[in-house]
């Protein structure tokens, strides 16, 4: 154990970025899709927590499009290297207003969901002299963005009678692909038919497969020509079934910053929500709720690793500390002050996996990923 951090690793609290990780996921993702299909990734949310520009930067040769949330991310890819400038890149939610001159003046592909989108992107690209790109979502059950079936066909009609526009995809999304199969696998069918009854124009991207749907509905790529995995690039299935070829890419770690011994009684934490039942030998680690830590983990069975094995976390979570419970540490384990412990990732042989503090924290992965706050630094590894 190196008692004395030195380098890039003088950090209280940080997230380690494999990117030779994230890029053998995109790999498995492609073998998944099939190579003749094209890959979409999706690294909206600073890249689903492991940072948007190395991510960008990493993946230049070996994915077809990026597909973000809005236009400040669409920016932070395009200045990230000469590389990323040249690679599509799509905004999957609708373009507030005053986002579309942009997006149309710097060559960016944005979803649309209604002829007043449309109409008005138009309006832009011929002022501008320019083309806009456009994706169509259909809305086949996600209820949130998109056209509805039964106006589809008149909606590509109305588009390609705009000769500023181009119909550059059409898509959909799956509301409940990780926990409704039969539902999901009905959603397909019902979007494969409405394809098969448009005229669309050549090169126009057919997509609907995001990692639930790579993963676990092999049908979704039949007649699909592009994919657009989000979780899975960074190693993590979201369904119950898991792809062994998939592997975590970020460990989050901070460090201990005291060791105390406290007696039996003492309290732990706000509300002395715990109370010790022996003497007891703590750790208080530097990260908290201010880093991202879920405060709902308070209670709930949570477990940090500390010289490779699980240390109970006591109490309730803090903006910026935590306690942990060294007291059963094996008597193999000797942990000094600014020792590593591991929030989420491997050390040694033990892993905490974000399946699992997204279990006791009552909520889903990729609300621990993206909810690591930028206080958190990134280094890639």
């Amino acid at each position: 154990m190196n008692h004395q951090p030195t380098g890039s690793t003088l950090h209280r609290c940080w997230a380690e970025i494999d990117l030779g990780t994230i890029r053998s996921n995109v790999a498995r993702c492609r073998e998944l899709a099939g190579n003749e299909r094209r890959v979409m990734a999706v690294i909206k949310a600073d890249a689903y927590g492991h940072g948007i520009s190395s991510v960008a930067r990493a993946l230049a040769s070996d994915v077809d499009f990026f597909a973000v949330a809005n236009l400040e991310e669409a920016r932070k890819i395009r200045l990230s290297s000469a590389e990323t400038r040249e690679i599509p890149i799509l905004l999957l939610g609708p373009a507030v207003p005053h986002e579309r001159e942009g997006i149309v003046a710097e060559n960016f592909s944005v979803v649309v969901s209604s002829q007043e989108e449309a109409d008005a992107f138009a309006m832009i690209a011929n002022h501008l002299g320019k083309s806009a790109h456009l994706h169509v979502m259909v809305d086949t059950g996600m209820g949130r963005i998109g056209v509805l079936p039964e106006s589809l066909k008149e909606f590509v009609h109305h588009l390609s009678q705009l000769r500023s526009c181009r119909l550059e995809g059409i898509a959909t999304h799956f509301p409940s692909a990780d926990e409704d199969r039969t539902y999901t696998t009905e959603q397909i069918q019902r979007f494969r038919t409405l394809i098969e009854g448009l005229h669309l124009p050549d090169g126009c991207q057919i997509h609907l497969a995001n990692s639930a749907g790579l993963i676990g509905y092999p049908d979704a790529m039949n007649f699909a020509t592009l994919v657009r995995p989000g979780l899975a690039i960074y190693g993590i299935s979201p369904l119950p079934i898991s792809d062994p070829a998939l592997r975590p890419a970020l460990t989050w770690k901070t460090r201990v910053t005291q060791i105390r011994h406290l007696p039996a009684g003492a309290s732990v934490s706000y509300g002395r929500s715990h109370i010790l039942t022996r003497p007891s030998r703590l750790a208080t680690l530097g990260a908290g709720y201010g880093d991202g830590y879920p405060r709902q983990l308070s209670g709930q069975g949570a477990e940090i690793l500390i010289a490779g094995q699980r240390c109970p976390l006591l109490g309730r979570v803090t903006m910026d500390q935590i306690v942990v419970d060294l007291t059963d540490l094996s008597e193999f384990a000797s942990v000094h002050l600014g020792d590593e412990a591991v929030l989420l990732g491997r050390q040694g042989d033990g892993e905490i996996t974000v399946t699992e503090l997204a279990r006791k924290a009552g909520t889903i992965s990729w609300a621990i990923l993206t909810g690591i706050t930028s206080r958190v630094v990134r280094v890639s590894v």
